[in-house]
């Protein structure tokens, strides 16, 4: 093993079954169909249902209301229901869902480099 393998190694080597299945957790919960669309909705300032179907393109309104319904209950999106005639419906990304965005952006940047190079190899060492 090399010095860069055994770094490597030593660095991960303290996760733990549970820590594993919580960072499995994390990444299904980004990986489904939708979901960072609509938190990136959301973080560009949609509010109302119109706005966020508006702002993801090709999602129909079922799956749209059944992944804010997710959001919402993983605690990522707060849904507000404004008394009025008729009533209002809100949703924004909570605190979570901001702080989620800003922890994808690493991994944006990154598939954005690997899309610039043939056949997503690595891009060359600086």
């Amino acid at each position: 093993m090399t010095n860069a393998q055994d770094a490597v190694y030593r660095r991960y080597q303290d996760i733990d079954d549970t820590g594993c299945r919580v960072f499995q957790d994390a990444l299904e919960l980004v990986g489904r169909r939708w979901t960072g669309a609509i938190l990136l909705a959301g973080m560009r300032g949609a509010r109302r249902f119109g706005e966020y179907r508006a702002a993801v393109t090709g999602i129909s309104d079922r799956l749209l209301a059944q992944r804010l319904k997710e959001l919402e209950n993983d605690g990522l999106i707060e849904r507000t229901v404004i008394p009025s005639s008729p009533v209002q419906i809100r949703y924004a990304p909570t605190r979570d869902g901001g702080q989620l965005m800003a922890l994808l952006q690493p991994l944006i940047d990154w598939s954005h480099r690997r899309r610039s190079t043939p056949s997503g190899s690595p891009p060359a060492a600086d």
